[in-house]
């Protein structure tokens, strides 16, 4: 007669529990296993339920309540010292979702998503010297502690190691045969884009150092470490050379910067992914830039409030004129071009756009890339672009002089420009534009608007808690906002939905400097740009500063992330 065996910690496996409360029979738990061991290859439990012998209900009960843990397990809270990791290699852990939890007395309790999967404790006790404990765990949970411990890929680059001892020499890398090691590679980098992807992550950073190559994201506008496997140094060219192959770049070149671009496509969306190589002592660093050319924002999407809402629609339908959006790299101004250029996209006008490089692929506008190989410099394609029959212009920088003139020619002939410019407020957009040698003259014949913006984290909805203001609070409050001692405002705790930042994506916060007469004046006389801004303010311009502290008060982001990402305003 088949029974059913116990396993290795002396508890009843799942079909003798059946038995003791009576749920099957003998017979039943015979059959059942004689046409699990001729094949069938479902778990016993399931066995039972097809052949009608028990309740999926009674199943699905006395499955979970069949975990061998005493109290249960909390994998996500858990912290499993680094010598018990150690005891089951990664590539056994990803390949049976297992990993080890604690040792006790020579018995290693293991976290897997079956205890009764007798043939995995079976396979897995001949590379594991103690008696093993299995401990029921959702597979979510066991996936994201390997994740957590193993790191990215873990698996993927042990089997390239092929047993060899971590302490090989760098040359190794070199014997591994090519056709292998890159569909080994090519595995590996499909895990961190994927990652990257899931992460909501921005950019992906890989920089070799001394004694490590280290892997981080952007997410948020703020670097984490992806916590890489620390035998991927070994790999670092061959990581590398699959990137420039997917980029069509040198794979030679290892001395000079080189910059590219390819595509993939993540769950039906496509991912266009701007690459670029700089060299360093201890090999080439990387940053990829990921861009999600299927989703492209709207202006609703934003952040604006309604009075800012109101007066960029007011510009949008000015006739001709220069928008200008102002800040660091990284704070939106593509972004906000874009939504601004798809609201009035339309069948009777003719949009064209000069970027470098283009991030999104805009449905009815031309884009033009910007070549400097072949002299198509931004200054040389704008005057190329007037001969296009254009309504609405792009610039997607203004970086020198020439190229500021042409925009001013431009747009005194009655077309529409948008472009941006590197300045830290709006005010100061006008300096800029001073010191590039523009007359003022014609900064008030032309530009509508200086729009500077920022990027601010929105709190984690998950982990979002009341705070109440103190008077210490106020100092660095800006008082117009109207937030008083004791008013309530949100931070965040940190929680496993936002990986413990506390913040979970990012909206715009913004400062409009619209040159009206008063403004037109102080720009003809030179004036700096802390008096302009001065004169603004009296006239009732919102400063970052405040457009940040608003969103405090509406609960959407923290005083925390307002000051970082404001601290370099000027007064």
């Amino acid at each position: 007669m088949i029974r059913a065996n116990d396993n290795n910690d002396g508890q009843p496996l799942y079909g003798q529990k059946l038995l003791e409360r009576g749920i099957i029979t003998p017979h039943q738990l015979e059959l059942a296993l004689e046409a699990q061991q001729n094949g069938r290859g479902e778990r016993l439990g399931e066995l039972l339920v097809e052949m009608g012998f028990m309740k999926a209900e009674q199943n699905r009960s006395l499955s979970t309540a069949n975990s061998g843990a005493a109290g249960g397990l909390q994998l996500k809270t858990a912290e499993i010292p680094r010598p018990v990791i150690d005891l089951i290699p990664s590539k056994f852990a990803n390949h049976y979702k297992v990993i080890p939890v604690q040792l006790n007395d020579n018995v290693l309790s293991i976290a897997m998503v079956d205890p009764e999967d007798v043939q995995t404790l079976d396979e897995l006790q001949l590379v594991v010297k103690y008696r093993l404990k299995p401990i029921r765990t959702s597979e979510k949970d066991i996936l994201e502690a390997i994740r957590k411990y193993y790191g990215l890929g873990a698996e993927t680059i042990d089997k390239m190691m092929g047993g060899v001892q971590t302490e090989i020499a760098e040359s190794v890398v070199e014997e591994i045969d090519e056709q292998d090691s890159e569909a080994s590679i090519s595995k590996f980098l499909n895990q961190i884009l994927l990652e990257a992807y899931q992460e909501r992550a921005s950019d992906i950073h890989i920089e070799p150092f001394e004694d490590q190559l280290r892997i981080r994201y952007r997410v948020d506008g703020v670097l984490f470490d992806a916590k890489a496997p620390s035998n991927i140094k070994y790999f670092k060219d061959s990581i590398n050379s699959r990137i420039k192959i997917l980029s069509n770049l040198n794979i030679a070149e290892k001395r000079r910067p080189q910059d590219g671009r390819f595509k993939v496509r993540i769950k039906d969306i496509d991912i266009d992914l701007r690459i670029s190589f700089m060299p360093t002592p201890h090999g080439e660093t990387v940053v990829m830039r990921l861009l999600n050319t299927t989703t492209l924002y709207r202006l609703d999407d934003l952040g604006f409030s309604p009075g800012e809402r109101h007066i960029v629609d007011n510009l949008l339908s000015k006739p001709h004129g220069i928008i200008f959006l102002t800040g660091p790299t990284g704070s939106g101004k593509t972004t906000t071009l874009y939504a601004a250029l798809s609201s009035i996209n339309s069948d009777e006008k003719k949009i064209i756009t000069i970027e470098d490089p283009i991030e999104y692929q805009l449905p009815g506008i031309t884009q033009i890339q910007v070549n400097p190989e072949i002299k198509l410099t931004f200054a040389n394609g704008l005057r190329s672009m007037l001969r296009q029959d254009p309504d609405v212009m792009m610039v997607g920088e203004v970086r020198d002089r020439e190229t500021a003139e042409i925009a001013v020619q431009i747009a005194l002939t009655g077309h529409l420009v948008f472009s941006t410019l590197h300045t830290n407020d709006a005010a100061s957009g006008v300096a800029r534009l001073l010191d590039m040698g523009i007359e003022p003259y014609l900064i008030t014949s032309t530009v509508q608007c200086f729009i500077a913006q920022r990027l601010v984290r929105k709190i984690c909805p998950e982990c979002r808690m009341p705070v109440t203001v103190t008077g210490s609070m106020l100092e660095d409050i800006d008082p117009l906002v109207g937030i008083k001692e004791g008013d309530v405002i949100y931070d965040s705790a940190g929680c496993e939905a936002c990986k413990f930042s506390g913040y979970s994506g990012r909206e715009g916060i913004y400062e409009f400097l619209v040159l009206n007469d008063e403004i037109q004046s102080l720009i003809i006389n030179r004036a700096t740009a802390g008096d302009i801004k001065k004169l603004a303010l009296r006239r009732g311009m919102r400063t970052l500063n405040h457009n940040g502290w608003e969103k405090v008060k509406l609960g959407l982001t923290t005083p925390q992330e307002v000051l970082r990402v404001t601290h370099d305003e000027i007064g």
